[in-house]
């Protein structure tokens, strides 16, 4: 989907609020309130905007970023490990990486008792995991959820 300056105007003041009312975004960006209903009804329909959602506080909890090594590599086991990781609620994020490790997992618990009985039905029960690497958060200092938004540059940027 093609999406103009306008649109990504509305992304980035939406994810920051998504409870914005229509008039109010209007406003903001020099549109008029139907124009962005009709722009929002777009991009959720294509799929750029793909959920919205409230975002809890989670002081409270622990969150650990943990390093997974799998001992052998393929298909089967790397979409085994995806697969059993899409499981668990408190598998915040998921990624498949390059480097020394094959997952970084961020993982969110309400206490380290919880923690532990995570890592024993995720990681030590999977025989296919050669290793693993808890890091304990101690302060999230900033947790981020806005994707940068970039805008296309005009003659006058460029001659700046």
């Amino acid at each position: 989907m093609q999406i103009d300056d306008f649109d990504r105007r509305i992304l980035k003041q939406f994810q920051n609020n998504s409870r914005i009312t229509s008039d109010a975004l209007g406003h903001q960006i020099g549109l008029s309130a139907t124009a962005c209903q009709r722009r929002l009804k777009k991009l959720r329909d294509s799929g750029v905007i793909a959920k919205e959602v409230a975002v809890l506080s989670f002081d409270d909890y622990v969150t650990v970023i943990v390093e997974v090594v799998m001992k052998r590599g393929g298909t089967a086991s790397i979409e085994s490990f995806k697969s059993q990781a899409l499981q668990h609620q408190e598998i915040q994020q998921c990624y498949y990486t390059t480097g020394s490790a094959d997952f970084i997992v961020v993982v969110v618990t309400p206490n380290m008792a919880k923690y532990e009985e995570l890592t024993r039905n995720v990681f030590l029960k999977n025989d296919n995991i050669h290793k693993f690497h808890s890091t304990v958060v101690m302060e999230n200092v900033k947790v981020g959820l806005d994707i940068p938004i970039e805008f296309e540059k005009t003659k006058s940027d460029n001659a700046s």
